[in-house]
């Protein structure tokens, strides 16, 4: 079977043949059915190719989305662990241990607490505030809760306008 850029070439060739006026009609039938015949060969071939490849896409882009949904799973899976591992750690008091494998330890998360402000805008004192369209400070207000917040039973700190919420844990697998 030829080439399509054969087929193509002899296609030319039939166009010319028809062009010249001595070229018999029979020879231009004769000729034109086989060069027919062959790109449509070549052209179900190149259909089928397509077609397979199309079905390869399709197939990839359906076991991507499954293993999308597994790999939520087993992240889903993971949390749920940590959260039954670190639940049974509080239980029995064990915050810190090590086996032969891992260490395990529940500590406080890093970074800032959350702020969290209690009152409007307009009622924390001025020198917390940002001039623009009025904003709080809220790094002003973290220190002064630091100095002279009032701690509560849950290990926030608070005072009259605003209050740090106590910092969050979390389990740690290394």
């Amino acid at each position: 079977m030829a080439a399509l850029y054969e087929l193509t070439g002899e296609f030319l060739q039939l166009m010319d043949m028809l062009e010249d006026e001595e070229c018999d009609e029979q020879c231009i039938m004769d000729t034109l059915e086989s060069v027919e015949y062959e790109i449509e060969d070549k052209a179900d071939g190149y259909a089928k190719i397509i077609k397979s490849l199309e079905s390869n896409v399709d197939g990839l882009s359906k076991e991507a989305d499954r293993l999308i949904t597994r790999k939520k799973t087993y992240e889903n899976r993971i949390k749920w662990l940590k959260q039954n591992l670190e639940m049974c750690m509080r239980a029995t008091g064990k915050r810190k241990f090590t086996t032969d494998l891992f260490s395990f330890n529940i500590q406080k998360n890093g970074g800032k607490r959350k702020l969290v402000v209690d009152v409007d805008v307009e009622k924390v004192p001025e020198k917390y505030r940002i001039k623009q369209p009025d904003a709080i400070d809220g790094e002003s207000i973290r220190e002064y809760l630091k100095e002279n917040g009032l701690e509560g039973q849950d290990g926030s700190l608070n005072c009259e306008f605003a209050h740090l919420e106590p910092q969050g844990e979390s389990l740690r697998i290394r």
